[in-house]
C-alpha cells in the first residue's frame, strides 16, 4: 500500500510542476503580447494584458502550490500531508476525465486499508 501512497504523492507533485510551469509560461506570453502592443503604441491594452498575465500566471501558481507541498509532505511521511492529499482528491473529482480518475486512485490508495492476511498463509 505504501508504493501506492508514494504514486499518488508522486502525481501530485508532478501535476503540481506542470501547473507552475503552465502558469510561468502563460505570464511569458503574455508579457511578450504587452510588449508587442506597446509598441505598437497602444498603452491602454498592454496595461489590460498586464493585468490578465498577472491573475491568470498567480491563480494558476496559488492553484499549483497546494498540489507540490501537499505531494511532497506525503512522499515525505509529514502527518498533514494526507489530509491536504485528500481534499484535493476531493477536488479532482469535479476535473473530468483525468482529475476524476486522479481523485478515484487518490481516496482508493489514501483510504484504503490493506486486508489482514489469515493466519498460516
Amino acid at each position: 500500500m505504501q508504493k501506492h501512497i508514494q504514486v499518488v504523492a508522486a502525481i501530485h507533485i508532478a501535476l503540481g510542476f506542470l501547473s507552475l510551469l503552465a502558469a510561468i509560461i502563460i505570464f511569458a506570453a503574455l508579457g511578450l503580447a504587452g510588449g508587442i502592443v506597446i509598441a505598437q503604441g497602444q498603452h491602454q491594452a498592454a496595461g489590460i494584458l498586464g493585468i490578465v498575465a498577472i491573475a491568470v500566471g498567480g491563480l494558476l501558481t496559488v492553484l499549483s502550490l497546494p498540489g507540490l507541498l501537499g505531494g511532497w509532505a506525503l512522499y515525505s511521511g509529514r502527518s498533514w500531508g494526507r489530509p491536504c492529499i485528500l481534499v484535493l482528491g476531493v477536488i479532482d473529482l469535479l476535473n473530468i476525465p483525468f482529475g476524476t480518475a486522479l481523485g478515484i486512485y487518490t481516496l482508493w490508495a489514501l483510504l484504503h486499508e490493506p486486508q489482514p492476511r489469515p493466519p498460516g498463509a
